[in-house]
């Protein structure tokens, strides 16, 4: 990325606050924004967020079609493209869609799913039930899954997303229920996906992968729910209760397409379409054009296996969970609570001005957070609104929120986690692995790790605090907590 053009004094100058939890960069700051940029945080997180992010998001508000405002959610930090946290709504008529403002990992998301257990049950089985999942759910850089597809059966996956796990015995009709689309954006379109990015997703299904992904086992301690109503809703009714939280995505599938379309969007941006952005990796192309569309149903055949992904995921998770306690999941209470897709474009329609229009929005490392009665949730959950999940470092916790009706101001999109506060290389400076795993243990957190040298990068010192994440997105509006998860077992890649 080029060097920044301004310094971290002029874009603090610049900021004009808005409230004690949103401050916004105007379309003076830099030349070409068509419309001001708008950071979710508070001062103290404003100061630790890196220059680049200032620069990022002003980037993406100069951007063919954009409508009302560029946002940064408060775990933003500087990504490809746009910001990590990044939102931006486009007018699907006038406006671009951009792989840079979606991300590599194409519907990186998360799945909560509930058990009937509590911590004083599984406490003994603990490590037994973290090193069988370690063996039955692959993690880490290049690892392949169980299931050996062809490259025929793989394209189905891509068009049927979590539909296909269904068809074969890897997943309930509850579990799409509860998935975000059913488990399967309409309109994919196999045909639009190289045979490398099929190659290099066929033997992935039911993988993690590595970076920030992982698996993990949770507790709700006393005193961690904020509502309790809600999170009898969801499923979690008892204090000490085991949740299990992961997180993953499209694995080389979504990044091959994705840097399969920044090529093409880069040869024809300038010259067959007359676009030219500040930063390369912002290339896209409009939304109506072939090369636009093209993109569009190839971004959705990734959202797809990843929801399928996940599925297969939770398949295997069931399956451990019976075999270390000898009884069937549904005795066990292994339901899904919700999966949420980060790392998505999807055409919706939101109020702008007090007018319905139909935009297409982009979520780059922020989670969709639809109020109560918005169409998209699931039946069970349509008074509540839809559930978020935040997924924080591996020493500290996550949480389930809820999205709520002022999150319009945002086109009802949140954070989606803590948000990294240093590099990979800082955390691997600061931190080292094999003694932050012993370190975990002795606190009460069994970790299980294919590498020490990722365990460092992900290092909860290396992460804003989850706490303070959750509060900013409470006081600004666009979410509010129902429960906070801490873990006691956890799988990195």
């Amino acid at each position: 990325m080029e060097r920044p053009e301004h310094d971290l004094a002029a874009a603090f100058s610049s900021l004009i606050p808005i409230s004690e939890s949103l401050w916004e960069l105007p379309i003076s700051y830099k030349p070409g924004m068509r419309v001001p940029a708008r950071i979710y945080a508070t001062e103290s997180l404003l100061k630790r967020m890196d220059l680049a992010v200032f620069d990022q998001v002003a980037n993406v508000a100069t951007l063919p079609g954009i409508v009302k405002y560029a946002f940064c959610m408060p775990d933003g930090h500087s990504g490809y493209g746009f910001p990590i946290g990044g939102v931006a709504a486009m007018d699907p008529r006038s406006g671009v869609i951009s792989p840079g403002g979606i991300g590599f990992d194409i519907n990186c998301g998360m799945r909560l799913v509930t058990t009937n257990l509590v911590r004083e049950q599984l406490e003994p089985r603990l490590p037994e039930l973290v090193e069988a999942l370690y063996r039955r759910v692959p993690s880490g850089v290049g690892c392949r899954g169980s299931l050996e597809l062809s490259a025929e059966d793989f394209i189905e996956v891509a068009a049927k997303g979590a539909r296909w796990c269904l068809e074969r015995g890897y997943a309930t009709r509850e579990d799409l229920e509860l998935t975000e689309d059913g488990g399967c954006a309409a309109g994919a379109d196999p045909s639009e996906v190289s045979a490398e990015a099929v190659a290099r997703g066929q033997d992935q299904l039911g993988t993690l992968g590595s970076g920030n992904h992982y698996l993990e086992i949770q507790v709700v301690k006393p005193g961690h729910v904020h509502d309790v109503a809600a999170a009898r809703a969801f499923g979690i009714d008892r204090p000490d209760q085991v949740v299990v939280m992961f997180h993953c995505g499209s694995r080389g599938f979504g990044h091959q397409i994705a840097s399969d379309y920044l090529r093409k969007f880069q040869r024809v941006m300038g010259p067959k379409y007359g676009i030219s952005v500040d930063d390369r990796e912002l290339a896209c192309a409009p939304f109506d054009s072939p090369e636009g569309q093209a993109y569009f149903k190839a971004m959705k055949c990734a959202i797809n296996m990843s929801f399928a992904n996940r599925q297969v995921i939770l398949h295997r998770i069931r399956e451990v969970f019976s075999e270390v306690f000898a009884k069937d999941p549904s005795e066990l209470g292994l339901r899904t609570v919700y999966d949420v897709a980060h790392n998505t474009a999807k055409l919706e329609t939101h109020l702008v001005d007090g007018k319905p229009r139909e935009l297409l929005v982009h979520r780059k490392g922020a989670t969709r957070a639809l109020g109560p009665g918005a169409e998209g949730l699931p039946g069970r959950y349509r008074e509540l609104g839809q559930p978020v999940i935040l997924g924080g470092s591996m020493e500290t916790g996550s949480y389930l929120l809820l999205g709520i009706e002022k999150g319009l101001q945002t086109f009802f999109s949140t954070a989606h986690g803590s948000g990294r506060t240093m590099s990979r290389t800082q955390a691997k400076r600061l931190f080292h692995g094999r003694a932050l795993a012993d370190d975990m243990r002795r606190r009460g957190i069994y970790v299980r790790t294919g590498s020490f040298a990722g365990l460092a990068e992900e290092a909860g010192g290396a992460y804003k605090s989850i706490d303070e994440i959750v509060d900013v997105t409470a006081r600004a509006g666009i979410s509010r907590p129902i429960a906070k998860f801490t873990p006691i077992g956890n799988i990195k890649g």
